[in-house]
């Protein structure tokens, strides 16, 4: 299995970072991708990925840390040429739930993500609460550019989900699809194809049932695919064998 996104910068997971890669790999865990959130983020996530081979990492500004908007295109190529085991940009993408930082900024910094994404043919990993109309109208400007999305913790409509699959569009499923009120979410993720599947934690948050309420981190990814793989209707082998494979081949890069 692969956890594609977690926070492992983030408290209690650093300060324990020993036994959760351990319980992480005694599951079955063969990767683990750390996401950047901010510039400081960014500082641990590299110190991170140096201390254990399954651990990579991202570079990205997070929508509600982009009020500053201090990011460029050239900073984010940098930051992933420079560092073999950075292998996505993001999280970015936009948030009009919360509102942290002004809509315009946000935009402005999406973009600037998605021309680095471009530039490098790396993964972009976005982020949409409240702005699928928003999310879908840039992602569609740049639909010819042959840019690879993955679609962090997805939530998102039965609608978005059809119109992101006519680009090369990847899903994430989280453990909100564990939870018993995401009856929605869940017939949305019966319609999107095993091969445009993965499955992440999002650890320390969002811990799936029969954890939900505690502290989140790798090792509940089995959680994960077991509910997914009863949404699917397929083993859970399967989900393992598909979300796995989907995996090393969205983020296949030359450095």
């Amino acid at each position: 299995m692969i956890d594609s996104h977690c926070h492992l910068d983030h408290d209690p997971l650093y300060s324990d970072i020993e036994n959760i890669i351990k319980r992480s790999t005694e599951i079955g865990v063969k990767k683990i991708l750390t996401i950047s959130t901010t510039h400081k983020s960014f500082e641990k996530i590299l110190d991170i990925t140096k201390y254990n081979e399954i651990v990579y990492g991202t570079f990205g500004i997070h929508p509600h840390e982009t009020r500053d908007n201090s990011i460029t295109v050239e900073l984010i190529k940098k930051n992933i040429t420079e560092n073999d085991k950075i292998i996505g940009i993001g999280e970015t993408g936009l948030d009009f739930y919360y509102n942290h930082s002004d809509k315009d900024v946000q935009i402005s910094s999406f973009d600037k993500h998605i021309k680095a994404a471009i530039d490098l043919d790396v993964p972009i990993i976005v982020h949409s609460r409240n702005a699928e109309l928003e999310t879908f109208e840039i992602l569609n400007k740049y639909k010819n550019k042959k840019l690879k999305i993955l679609m962090h913790c997805f939530t998102g409509s039965k609608n978005f989900a059809e119109k992101l699959m006519n680009f090369n569009t990847f899903f994430s499923a989280s453990g909100i699809i564990t939870f018993k009120n995401s009856i929605d979410l869940q017939n949305t993720f019966k319609i999107i194809p095993l091969e445009r599947l993965l499955i992440e934690t999002d650890s320390p948050y969002l811990a799936p049932a029969p954890n939900r309420g505690k502290k989140n981190e790798p090792s509940f990814i089995k959680y994960i695919a077991e509910k997914l793989a009863s949404i699917k209707g397929v083993s859970y082998a399967k989900i393992v064998q598909s979300t796995t494979s989907n995996f090393n081949n969205l983020f296949t890069h030359n450095k």
